[in-house]
């Protein structure tokens, strides 16, 4: 997918959403540290992006806010919904690997495990 222009050359909308041209970072990614109350500079530093990248980012953003709040939201709760599948999914698989018996080989050093186990559960 080609990137598609918005009005300011310096921010483009690609498949990932509003991105910082020539580079991989989207406006998401800052507004997580915004939102988080990190300092320009360390936002900056931490993106290795440059003043001016930096300063055309935070333009776009505070001139189109309601827009910018409103995919970063829908970027939120995608991710949320993400999260929460996969935890399900591991929920299952870890379920399923503890039913599992060790192989004989490795019977003893399962048996040593579970008692580990119990008695560290028992100090807690």
């Amino acid at each position: 997918m080609s990137p598609i222009s918005t009005d300011e050359s310096a921010i483009i909308r690609t498949e990932r959403g509003l991105t910082i041209a020539g580079t991989r970072i989207t406006l998401y990614q800052l507004m997580d540290y915004i939102h988080q109350g990190y300092t320009p500079d360390l936002i900056r530093n931490y993106f290795y992006i440059t003043n001016e990248q930096f300063r055309e980012a935070m333009s776009y953003i505070e001139t189109h806010r309601a827009e910018v709040e409103a995919e970063y939201q829908s970027v939120l709760q995608q991710a949320q919904e993400i999260r929460e599948y996969w935890e399900e999914q591991n929920k299952k698989r870890l379920a399923d690997v503890d039913k599992l018996t060790p192989k004989a080989e490795y019977k003893a050093a399962w048996e040593k495990l579970q008692a580990r186990k119990a008695k560290r559960a028992s100090s807690n």
